[in-house]
Parts: C-alpha cells; structure tokens; sequence
C-alpha cells in the first residue's frame, strides 16, 4: 500500500485512478465496520482516526476499537473547546484504555490576541481556523498513508459529493468516512444500543460542537450545523475541502508538481 500512497502524487496512471474508485464503490454501500476492517488491513499503522468528540466520532472509536484495540486516535485542540469536551474526552480514554493524542498551535490564545487583535474567531474565522485547526491537522497526518474521518454526507452540501474512499487533495493522502451514508437517527441509535457516553451538551440543543466562540444550540427545524459559525456563510473549518474525483486529484498533484 505505501507503493500505491508514493505513486498517487506522480503522473496520473489510471491503474492508480481505477484502485481509488474500484474501492470507493466495493464499499459505498458497505456497513461502517466493514470499511473499519478494510482501513486497517489495508494501512495497518500508517492510518489514524481524527475526532472531534461528538456524536460521530464517539460511535467510530467504538466500533475501531472492538476491531483495533490498537487503533491511533488523535484530536486538534484548539485552546476554546467546550469543558464538557475536554472531559468527555478522558471518559473516552479511560471507558477504552487508550491515550488520544493531542494536537494544537504553538500559537497561544494571548499571543493569537497581540498578533491578530481580540476576538480573531469574530473578524476573520478562517483565519483562526487555519492557525487552531489546520495547521495543528498537518503535524496530526504527518507521515500517515490514510486518515478516518466521521462526515456524513447529509451534513453539508460540501460534503454531499464526498466518498466512502477518495484522495484528500489537500492533505495529500487517503481519506475514509465510514460513516457518511449514515443518517444521524443511525448515528444516535447505534449510541443508545451500546450505552456509549457522549456530550452532555448535545442534550442541551448542541447537535455539533467546535469552539465555544464559534458554537451555539440550534433551533428546532434548523440544520445540525446552523450552531457552527452562526449567522455566516461559513459552514466548514476548512479541514475537508470538497473533494474532486480520483482522474482529477492525481492531475492536479501532476500541475502542482509542474509548477514547483
């Protein structure tokens, strides 16, 4: 697999294109731990799982967990999270025995306020995103073949077009979301059926959680996102860039290479 992960960023071979989509459509339809027990035979310990503590993410450290005990686990932890996400986070650790690691900017909240201005989050969002959230993901996948995410594509129209399998053009390396044909009813079942611990906060209209600055409750009959960055056009951190089909993520890597 690290042959494959080292070519992609050549010039397009269509047996590189053909592997991407063969996969993504084997395991569109297939169940979450199934596309769990490909990831790991396949990537073995070049694969990580990112979390943000919500909803998603508590039910796919479960289900990697009774497959990979083992299984690498990390967050970005940008300085704001909620208290309750901080402590679910240790209960997650202690329910499974493992240590999730921790990634942040060495850019503290005083310091982003002297460089920046106050309230960076208020004046330019994809700013602070990028310096809390993104730059911390580059050091989180460094080094690693494919990461797993926990992005529905009901979520957003961004994520709408994404696959089970395909190639992060950004991030330059495979992406899986196991669970994105999910729905949330299945996502909060499969939590009630396994007593599995979550955030308190979404019992309190908080159906996804990020920074405190940047988050709020919803109300009843809007988006499970319309807490993120209320009032704005911004519905993203901009850690998952829309993806592109295979044919044109290998071609721009080729463009890419080109021009550098």
């Amino acid at each position: 697999m690290q042959q494959f992960i080292s070519d992609i960023s050549r010039p397009a071979h269509s047996s590189i294109v053909d592997r991407i989509t063969e996969v993504a459509d084997l395991l569109g339809d297939a169940a979450p731990e199934q596309t769990l027990r490909w990831a790991f035979d396949e990537f073995k310990d070049g694969l990580t799982i990112a979390t943000g503590f919500g909803a998603e993410g508590i039910v796919l450290i479960d289900m990697a967990m009774r497959i990979n005990p083992r299984a690498d686990v990390f967050f970005l932890d940008t300085g704001f999270l909620f208290p309750e996400t901080y402590d679910l986070r240790r209960q997650i650790e202690d329910r499974y025995d493992i240590r999730i690691r921790s990634f942040r900017t060495g850019i503290t909240p005083d310091k982003q306020e002297l460089d920046y201005g106050p309230k960076l989050w208020a004046t330019d969002p994809d700013l602070c995103c990028r310096i809390r959230k993104l730059e911390p993901l580059k050091s989180a996948l460094r080094g690693r073949d494919a990461w797993i995410t926990g992005i529905r594509s009901n979520q957003t129209l961004e994520r709408s077009n994404a696959r089970v399998v395909e190639w992060d053009i950004q991030w330059k390396l495979v992406k899986i979301n196991p669970l994105l044909r999910w729905t949330r009813q299945q996502v909060w079942d499969y939590i009630s059926a396994n007593g599995l611990p979550y955030n308190p906060l979404h019992d309190k209209g908080y159906p996804s959680l990020g920074c405190t600055q940047c988050t709020q409750p919803v109300r009843i009959g809007e988006s499970e996102r319309a807490g993120r960055w209320a009032g704005r056009a911004k519905t993203e951190c901009g850690l998952h860039a829309a993806p592109k089909p295979p044919s044109l993520a290998v071609r721009s890597e080729e463009v890419s290479n080109d021009v550098s």
